[in-house]
């Protein structure tokens, strides 16, 4: 791992570093973008860079992964390296890509940092990033070729032959290869990146949740983003998919990839999301469903109000179809919950904030979360209060991870 020698001069350096890492990777992407304008246009996502979540992500990350590297000397982050890796190789993110982003952050912290930067520094500080680079080359690498894409193209094309409109605002997308050979093999919880070619020329990448198991293909679902008064720009690809796109229509899809999938055992699962973070837990229960699952699952759920919560029917039924499953919903709304769809009474409703105080939670339980960070980082924190250990607590974000 880090040299003794490296390691000395990194602990010195790294609070001057940290303190300086905010404005660093601004600069680090402007000059990037700048020497190599296809990179913003194709690969990174420019609503991300636009409001500044991507650049927080790089800084936590590089920040998380040399504080480590100083505290655990014989160890990695893997968990956080599988994370970025899993999202890397959705992008099809290539080994020589990565001394093109060394040339530019080093370049930003050398003109950040000015004389601070000695040779010794510079040569310790480049030993943390190889060591994160070739790390992460090293794990993309074998999830390349278990995608069987040993080359890093995971890219294939997929024709629409069915959209259905879920709520007002999502919309769940089923493509077929165009090629006729069969689809990637997935693992419930994981993702697939989506390219479009946008009015621009761009060709902008995004993720989503696989929420559905259909013969022969992918399903996944979309929220249409819309901008807000924060700065926050409207989703271009999602508004993309929403608006121009309805049955016929060639997408390039990639592999499924994600790291947050239900271990294989017989340990009682619970799912607890908000909005949009329903699709990869239907995802779940539809693989459990359709393999006569008999673990025990809690699925809990929030939203605003029946009219805005996608899959409140497929919840219901996969419930009923599970042998030893409950599921919760808290509604935002006041009067909300009566509005709900009932159908069999397998789902029971809640008024407010989700709060699993009154929530039977099986012990021994593994925990899955999706939703905005706010949500997560309370029921995180209920789960924890309720015994659940944090080791059995895992997190899906769509979008940077903030939370490194």
């Amino acid at each position: 791992m880090l040299s003794s020698q490296s390691a000395a001069t990194v602990r010195a350096t790294l609070p001057a570093v940290g303190a300086a890492i905010g404005e660093i990777t601004p600069l680090f992407y402007d000059k990037m973008f700048a020497a190599r304008p296809e990179l913003l246009r194709d690969l990174f996502n420019r609503g991300n860079q636009a409001n500044g979540s991507q650049r927080q992500a790089l800084a936590g990350s590089i920040a998380t992964f040399a504080t480590y590297l100083v505290e655990h000397p014989d160890e990695r982050p893997d968990a956080m390296l599988e994370r970025i890796a899993h999202k890397h190789a959705s992008l099809g993110v290539r080994a020589d890509q990565y001394p093109i982003v060394r040339e530019h952050l080093f370049a930003a912290i050398a003109e950040v940092l000015g004389d601070a930067v000695t040779e010794a520094v510079a040569a310790a500080w480049d030993e943390v990033y190889w060591l994160m680079a070739n790390a992460l080359i090293a794990i993309e690498k074998r999830l390349y070729e278990e995608a069987g894409a040993p080359d890093g193209n995971v890219w294939r094309e997929y024709r629409v032959v069915g959209r259905f409109q879920e709520t007002d605002d999502v919309a769940t997308f089923v493509v077929r290869p165009v090629d006729g050979e069969p689809v990637p093999a997935s693992r419930p919880g994981q993702y697939v990146s989506v390219q479009v070619a946008l009015a621009d020329g761009a060709r902008q990448i995004r993720q989503y949740s696989l929420s559905g198991q259909p013969d022969g293909g992918l399903q996944f679902s979309v929220k249409r983003v819309a901008g807000d008064d924060s700065g926050s720009p409207a989703g271009e690809v999602s508004n993309h998919l929403h608006d121009r796109v309805h049955g016929g229509e060639i997408l390039r899809v990639s592999a499924p990839f994600g790291d947050v999938v239900p271990e294989e055992s017989d340990r009682p699962l619970l799912l607890a999301s908000a909005g949009i973070g329903c699709t990869p837990m239907i995802g779940i229960l539809s693989r459990l469903a359709a393999d006569g699952s008999a673990r025990r699952v809690v699925s809990l759920h929030a939203d605003r109000a029946p009219h805005t919560h996608a899959f409140q029917a497929e919840l219901r039924q996969l419930t009923g179809k599970l042998a030893h499953a409950t599921a919760e919903v808290w509604y935002e709304r006041p009067g909300a919950a009566a509005e709900a769809e009932r159908g069999a009474d397998v789902v029971t409703r809640h008024e407010g904030r989700m709060d699993l105080s009154g929530v039977e939670i099986p012990e021994g339980a593994v925990a899955y979360l999706c939703g905005p960070v706010p949500f997560m980082k309370a029921v995180r924190g209920q789960l924890l209060a309720a015994g659940v250990g944090a080791a059995d607590i895992h997190y899906e974000v769509f979008g940077p991870d903030l939370g490194i």
